[in-house]
């Protein structure tokens, strides 16, 4: 029987989320795997996905008040989990979305859903971290709304990569911003799911390797 962990990684393959190959990541590097979140399309695909995340939440014991997902591909994703936690184990949570630009009209704002205050405790769900450079994004914009608690961050995929320096980027966001961050699955996961079979790509096994010894934290 697969595990929690496993089955999650089988889920991104099959719906064409997780690819191997060489592709060219937000931080520059060049990557032998993708994780893109966008390609989730599907309303069965969303609600299983947000029961994935709202389970990390709760096993981690996050403590948020307001879950925000980053523009775009965070939209769907804290929309999942906002849903998953109210409809299977009685969260009810709010979440909001920043926009690119800054209303001017109607109610204004930066920030689409519910209105951040003062002492939120604020949980950002996205998809994956490399460097860090979304979370050193959205924390400003945040922080500029309200005077909020940004206390946790919630991903698919933990690439295990430096960030800025010699540690990883989890580490960063934790040493430097107090933002815990939570995996669903570790790169080292996605390796051990190839070499069990549970999931096809051995011919991309020794890349994978490889990246890990260049950028790995």
């Amino acid at each position: 029987m697969l595990t929690y962990k496993q089955n999650f990684i089988r889920f991104m393959v099959e719906n064409g989320v997780l690819l191997f190959g060489e592709f060219t990541l937000k931080s520059g590097r060049k990557a032998p795997y993708f994780m893109n979140a966008g390609k989730y399309r599907t309303g069965a695909q969303l609600a299983r996905l947000g029961e994935y995340y709202a389970q990390c939440f709760l096993e981690n014991e996050v403590d948020a008040e307001v879950l925000v997902g980053p523009a775009y591909k965070g939209i769907p994703l804290s929309v999942a989990t906002a849903i998953a936690l109210a409809e299977h184990h009685g969260r009810e949570i709010g979440y909001c979305f920043d926009r690119k630009e800054a209303k001017d009209h109607g109610e204004g704002g930066m920030f689409v859903g519910q209105q951040l205050k003062k002492g939120d405790k604020v949980c950002i769900i996205e998809d994956v971290m490399t460097s860090g450079k979304a979370l050193r994004e959205i924390l400003p914009k945040l922080r500029a709304e309200a005077d909020v608690e940004v206390r946790d961050m919630i991903i698919s995929v933990d690439r295990q990569e430096r960030g800025t320096g010699e540690r990883s980027a989890v580490r960063e966001a934790l040493e430097e911003y107090g933002v815990r961050v939570h995996a669903i699955v570790t790169m080292e996961d996605i390796i051990e799911a190839i070499e069990q079979g549970v999931i096809g790509g051995k011919e991309y096994l020794q890349a994978m390797q490889s990246y890990r010894a260049l950028y790995g934290a």
